[in-house]
């Protein structure tokens, strides 16, 4: 089954399969399954053309997969044009919301850590 370019795994149950889609998440596939009056236990291949239509016309009615990247995109470009701090956090890949930067995202930010190993604190003395 495709739905939105992305062709769905016939082996899987739906409510595992559905939130490979961008902009569907384990709660959505549930909730688009139980519109449809589809079993979320339901596997991909047992589908019939009918049910198979109404999941596609359900998950489509969200904002998914390329629309919804473009749309984060935009957002993103917004938010750096008008140099707000979350578009600058953007710019330098550094957390936007939150987050350690003293010891998590180092390699992101290409600051590696120098600790003084033992012996090494030892001034000479001239």
């Amino acid at each position: 089954m495709r739905i939105a370019g992305v062709t769905l795994p016939d082996d899987k149950q739906l409510a595992y399969s559905l939130p490979i889609i961008v902009g569907i998440g384990p709660s959505r596939a549930r909730e688009i399954l139980k519109q449809a009056k589809v079993a979320p236990t339901k596997k991909g291949s047992e589908l019939t053309a009918d049910e198979e239509q109404t999941i596609r016309t359900l998950a489509e009615s969200f904002t998914i997969e390329g629309e919804l990247r473009r749309e984060v995109g935009q957002n993103i470009k917004r938010l750096k044009d008008i140099r707000a701090a979350r578009g600058i956090r953007h710019e330098r890949r550094l957390p936007v919301r939150n987050g350690r930067t003293k010891t998590n995202s180092r390699t992101v930010r290409g600051n590696t850590r120098k600790t003084m190993g033992s012996g090494r604190r030892t001034l000479e003395k001239t």
